[in-house]
């Protein structure tokens, strides 16, 4: 993925080696790596147990928040494909005890039914 591509809101799978070495520390005993995303700087993490989002702050990306959603608190998720006017795509996922989603948003140019079937697939 270049630099312009990720400005523009393209999202990329990651190799998943790669991701298991950077998040070692992070990852639980047993916990596995199964598919990643990356969007400029934030990452969307599918383990065989939950979804790690980073998101990487700052100008030098050295801060970082790591937000992790274990699939059986996920209650509810839903997407928003991008229309004439409105250009950018939004994933919603709604966490048990919290009235307001998480939301996170795309360039129509990236194919959010991907997310959205990854996401499925360990929720449902």
């Amino acid at each position: 993925m270049g630099f312009l591509d990720g400005l523009m809101g393209n999202a990329s799978e990651l190799d998943v080696s790669d991701i298991e070495k950077e998040f070692a520390t992070t990852l639980a005993s047993g916990e596995q790596v199964e598919k990643a995303y990356k969007l400029i700087r934030d990452l969307f993490i599918f383990t065989n147990k939950r979804l790690i989002l980073v998101d990487k702050q700052g100008i030098t990306g050295k801060k970082t928040e790591l937000l992790s959603l274990p699939y059986k608190n996920i209650t509810y998720f839903s997407i928003e494909t991008a229309g004439s006017f409105d250009l950018d795509a939004e994933l919603k996922i709604w966490v048990s005890g919290s009235s307001t989603p998480i939301q996170k948003q795309f360039n129509k140019s990236l194919n959010i039914y991907e997310v959205q079937s990854v996401l499925a697939g360990y929720v449902l």
